[in-house]
């Protein structure tokens, strides 16, 4: 069922090596009620394998010492999350093994990617948009000490601007540069942002998200890992990679729901960041 997969670090409840069969063999001896289903490897994740069996439950595991601490942090937050929002999110129970591995019901669907989100009519965008901006009103409302006892930390900040600029200088053309440096300066003179921050996704792209083409409706999103602390208003910029349509819906229903209002111009300019940050973090990438 394919070659092992090499981990990093050492730690006990870490599986080595990760090949499909290991994988199949710990989750059998913990659910020998499995013993006969179908065994898919998911191998595309950075911090773990996962293993869809019978297309209606995920197993995964984490790859390295980081990665199983990031396992065991997101089962712990889905604990409060899951029963505190309407859209599903993945019900994460962990079990020892060894090693250490997550299982949770599949959230059918697949990604939404920009092509499906053009095809979809006013009443499905509109759906899509509600669903969406309720998680958020929803997420956001949760109380910041049970995150934070549940090891909810601050996201991962972007480079600094120096560093952006400094990285993604030799791929940006001549007008591209010009573009980059004023929105770099327009990050630079940004305010602290005025409903200070909130615990968040702030990972809210399509690939995040399991959507039904057919029903033209969200079945859930995952993903956790990237989760934390952050300010409230980046939490809408994510949704722009699937559609500045889309986002710009989130956004006022959002506004409806919670009686916040947020500033477009503002979350424009930090999903501007955000691509020259990434395009810095790869710059030395040539693909």
């Amino acid at each position: 069922m394919g070659s092992a997969i090499t981990i990093v670090g050492k730690d006990a409840r870490v599986a080595s090596p990760l090949d499909p069969e290991t994988l199949r063999a710990v989750i059998v001896r913990v659910f020998p009620d499995l013993a006969a289903g179908a065994f898919t490897p998911q191998t595309r994740g950075w911090d773990s394998v996962a293993i869809d069996v019978d297309d209606r439950l995920i197993f995964k595991f984490p790859r390295h010492a980081a990665g199983l601490a990031g396992l065991v942090r997101e089962a712990a937050l889905l604990a409060i999350i899951h029963p505190a929002v309407t859209l599903p999110t993945p019900n994460m129970t962990l079990h020892d093994g060894p090693p250490l591995f997550s299982r949770h019901d599949k959230l059918r669907g697949g990604y939404l990617e920009p092509p499906l989100y053009a095809e979809l009519a006013e009443p499905a965008r509109d759906r899509l948009a509600q669903d969406l901006a309720l998680f958020y009103a929803q997420l956001h409302a949760l109380p910041a000490a049970s995150l934070e006892a549940a090891g909810a930390v601050p996201i991962k900040p972007w480079l600094e601007p120096d560093d952006i600029l400094r990285r993604a200088w030799p791929v940006l053309t001549e007008p591209l540069r010009g573009y980059a440096e004023g929105a770099i300066a327009a990050w630079r003179a940004l305010p602290p942002d005025p409903h200070g921050r909130t615990y968040g996704f702030f990972d809210g792209h399509g690939w995040n998200m399991a959507f039904d083409p057919a029903a033209r409706r969200l079945n859930g999103v995952y993903d956790f890992g990237d989760s934390g602390f952050g300010q409230l208003q980046q939490e809408f910029i994510y949704a722009n990679m699937i559609s500045p349509d889309l986002a710009a819906r989130i956004i006022g229903r959002y506004e409806t729901l919670t009686g916040r209002l947020l500033d477009r111009e503002r979350i424009a300019l930090l999903f501007e960041v955000l691509r020259l940050s990434e395009l810095a973090e790869h710059a030395e990438d040539a693909h």
